[in-house]
């Protein structure tokens, strides 16, 4: 077990990676599908546990808030990826090895030798896998017993909680996502990441779109704000994107207990909010049960994120990193650095893999003196300030590569005696300092202008008008009696529920908005829409009486086998409240 880093600490930075992706086993492989799980396993998972378990052997922890999403953990304890990953990483060192005698036989030395490279690379992410037993979630389990992490969790398939049409899909979002944390992890997640960063408060609810079969809009309905699911699930933190905090209200527990300042808002002095609101604090979110069973929140420091996100003006932009895009092919390696962040893809200049991990030290320190810059100011608060630094999990090693050993130099870093500031995870500050104040926060993600335009454009719009009728239709389903003693129903219902989360992903708008894999996006949906209607029409003769007939049974078996997830889902957790 580490030694608490923290006990003295005058201020915290706590990290934060988000690891998800959307249900691709039995859905394709390239290029997109389980290639896209393989890459991010070999690129980020694993070189994640390496830098943790290289940290925990000179008494380091790198002390993050690891969100591994529960469709996530369900395809990393996969067979079907458990079996493939050894076949990828196989293909891999075999066409580096067939780079290798290609660049020799061409007479350029250098990209022969970072050949070699990536034939290490995977070789060693092979032989990792083997010492795991192919149990890349143990190696998680562990590290978290052994303090260096804290696993948190997300929506069981990444639904926009905003936007979803009924508060039982919420709840069964969270609570599927809860039950399935338990089973992979072994115990209840104290956090919980949003996806999408995304909250919506309590209140009046129209539906954005009609919804397809209707001729008119839905009537306006009252929902309840997403604390309150996080609450009955005993969940204590989140994250939320920096305007949140900033355009929020925000008053103290005294002025809560009295049913909040008198004008919210329009009498509030504003220079004095902005002054009080720092970036750096946790805060409880108000709402209906915020004195009783507060639930916290960590806002987004945008001044260092920027420079582990920009492309541009950060440190993955820089010339001497990998670039991500050029691909030699068919083996996909890459050989080219970034050179220049507008420079042609064409006049890329070659890698030089000891060169840029020897970057990732300076880039390190440069990163640390800006969160003790950062947090000199606050550091005089009543309570110890925390910097938030959320991110993309799969920005580590995949998208940026050098990132994990980038990671493990901050944490290197922020571990010497003269730095003022500890790393310190969002569980372990909130079981020593509770917040002081609440706020009052409108709807909004971290998205495009920190809206919901990502997932609620003009080319998205068609899927909300499917998913609605479906989320009427599974809570009406699991409200009735049809089964709760039927081995037949349960089995029909469970799947209908399965499908109607995977319905859900946010991931379809996010690749349809983007244009990043809009095709396949589109594809996927509609493909789980079928299954949810074929589905849905055995749930109508079920309920009529009928037994399940031969072609029934085929098409069932067909469906469970293709999107064999969240094996315990329970039909209960879209049952009307």
């Amino acid at each position: 077990m580490i030694e608490d880093q923290g006990k003295s600490a005058s201020a915290y930075l706590t990290f934060t990676l988000h690891a998800h992706l959307p249900y691709v086993v039995n859905h394709g492989t390239w290029p997109h599908g389980l290639e896209w799980l393989h890459e991010a396993a070999a690129e980020t998972y694993l070189p994640l546990l390496r830098v943790l378990h290289r940290l925990e052997q000179d008494g380091i922890a790198l002390k993050a808030n690891v969100s591994i999403t529960p469709i996530l953990l369900e395809q990393l304890a996969h067979p079907v990826f458990r079996t493939e990953f050894p076949k990828y990483l196989e293909r891999k060192i075999t066409a580096a090895i067939e780079d290798e005698a290609y660049f020799n036989q061409n007479g350029e030395p250098h990209l022969a030798e970072t050949a070699r490279y990536w034939n290490r690379f995977f070789q060693e992410k092979l032989e990792h896998f083997q010492q795991l037993g192919g149990d890349i979630l143990g190696g998680y389990r562990r590290a978290a017993e052994a303090g260096l992490i804290d696993i948190i969790t997300s929506g069981a398939t990444h639904g926009y909680f905003p936007l979803l049409g009924t508060d039982e899909s919420i709840n069964a979002q969270i609570q599927t996502a809860v039950a399935t944390h338990q089973c992979h992890v072994g115990q209840r997640p104290r956090g919980i990441w949003l996806p999408e960063c995304a909250y919506r408060p309590a209140g009046l609810w129209s539906y954005p779109v009609v919804p397809h079969g209707s001729s008119k809009p839905w009537p306006p309905i009252e929902r309840k704000g997403v604390e309150e699911f996080l609450t009955q699930a005993q969940i204590k933190f989140f994250f939320v994107d920096t305007h949140l905090v900033e355009e929020s209200v925000m008053f103290t527990p005294y002025e809560l207990r009295a049913g909040g300042p008198v004008g919210v808002g329009a009498s509030l002095a504003v220079e004095t909010e902005t002054a009080r609101r720092s970036l750096y604090h946790a805060y409880y979110v108000e709402g209906p049960q915020a004195h009783d069973q507060p639930v916290a929140i960590f806002p987004r420091d945008p001044r260092t994120g920027l420079q582990v996100w920009s492309g541009d003006a950060g440190y993955p932009g820089d010339p001497n990193y990998l670039d991500f895009h050029k691909k030699r092919f068919p083996g996909g390696h890459r050989y080219w650095q970034v050179t220049g962040t507008r420079i042609d893809i064409a006049f890329k200049t070659p890698y030089h893999p000891q060169k840029a991990a020897a970057l990732t030290k300076s880039h390190a320190e440069h990163f640390v003196s800006l969160v003790v810059d950062s947090l000199k100011a606050a550091r005089s608060d009543a309570l110890p300030p925390i910097l938030t630094s959320p991110f993309d999990a799969e920005l580590f090693g995949h998208w940026w590569f050098e990132g994990p050993l980038w990671l493990e130099h901050v944490a290197r870093a922020m571990a010497r005696a003269e730095i003022p500031v500890a790393l310190t995870s969002c569980g372990e500050y909130l079981s020593r300092y509770k917040p002081d104040s609440f706020l009052s926060l409108a709807e909004g993600s971290w998205g495009k202008n920190g809206t919901d335009e990502v997932w609620l454009s003009a080319d998205t719009r068609w899927t909300w008008e499917y998913l609605y009728p479906a989320e009427i239709a599974v809570r009406e389903a699991a409200s009735s009696a049809h089964w709760k003693n039927s081995p037949q129903g349960q089995r029909i219902l469970k799947q209908l529920c399965r499908e109607l989360l995977l319905l859900e992903s946010s991931d379809w708008q996010f690749l349809i908005t983007t244009e990043a894999a809009r095709g396949y996006a589109e594809s996927r949906f509609n493909e789980h829409l079928r299954s949810f209607q074929t589905i849905e029409k055995m749930w109508e003769r079920h309920c009529a009486g009928e037994v399940l007939s031969e072609e029934d049974e085929t098409a069932l078996k067909s469906i469970e086998v293709q999107d064999s997830v969240f094996p315990q889902v329970d039909p209960g957790f879209w049952a009307k409240r």
